[in-house]
């Protein structure tokens, strides 16, 4: 056989083994990373015939979860605490973590003219309610009152405060109207028309790094290791950005 026609029936024989390698993974996905997982997962498949199935949840829930077993093969986490927690637990595989993304914190609401360009609403405390996510499981929640501290009103605004069980929850209260504005995740508004908005500065409140990491039940997967090197690559990091998220 010649050398040519040798190297095309190699790569028909490759070619027609992918379907039989294409594998299943099972990905833990930060809420507030939810549709660009779900963006980045179906370009996965494309690409490489591996499925990604997610599911979503707070960092804290998830975190939670992996503790006790639930068979996760790889954690896209809202922080960096939950991923070295994972592995200084012997959960995750090490050195596999790292930053796949840096959030923004921004405070929003449904009506156009509430929030103006410097967040001073909330000093003005025109407003019954402002929806945050719970800080002891979520990050942005965190982020939410290391920000009012900074401004000096987070015990004035306390009576005012409703807790989502985790940003998904937290935008939810803000889209319905039960709280008249919230700081959310600048990725679940960067999409949406109307309404008003202040991108609360990176310098208010600690860096929202978030991380993944592969879990040991992914250890001996191809297709936990193949979703997070395509994570690491430059279509994943395009969906990202557009998201509204910083790439490092």
């Amino acid at each position: 056989m010649r050398p040519a026609t040798l190297f095309a029936a190699i790569l028909l024989m490759l070619g027609l083994a992918v379907p039989a390698l294409a594998a299943e993974t099972k990905v833990a996905v930060a809420a507030n990373f939810a549709e660009p997982a779900r963006e980045i997962a179906a370009r996965f498949k494309a690409r490489t015939g591996h499925t990604a199935v997610l599911s979503i949840g707070s960092s804290g829930q998830i975190y939670a979860q992996i503790a006790n077993g639930a068979p996760f093969e790889v954690f896209l986490s809202a922080d960096r605490e939950r991923p070295e927690q994972a592995e200084a637990a012997g959960l995750a595989v090490a050195d596999s973590r790292f930053t796949y993304a840096t959030g923004r914190l921004v405070l929003f609401s449904r009506t156009p003219g509430r929030v103006d360009g410097r967040g001073a609403v909330l000093k003005s405390g025109r407003f019954e309610k402002l929806a945050i996510a719970d800080p002891k499981a979520a990050p942005y929640g965190v982020a939410a009152i290391e920000t009012l501290r900074r401004l000096g009103l987070q015990e004035a605004l306390r009576p005012k405060l409703v807790q989502g069980a985790s940003i998904a929850q937290t935008y939810q209260f803000v889209e319905t109207g039960a709280a008249e504005l919230g700081f959310v995740a600048l990725s679940q508004v960067v999409g949406v028309k109307g309404g008003s908005r202040w991108i609360v500065p990176a310098t208010d409140h600690s860096p929202i790094d978030q991380q993944a990491v592969l879990l040991k039940a992914g250890e001996r997967s191809l297709a936990a290791k193949a979703f997070m090197a395509f994570l690491k690559g430059s279509e994943a990091r395009a969906i990202v950005r557009r998201y509204g998220y910083e790439v490092p």
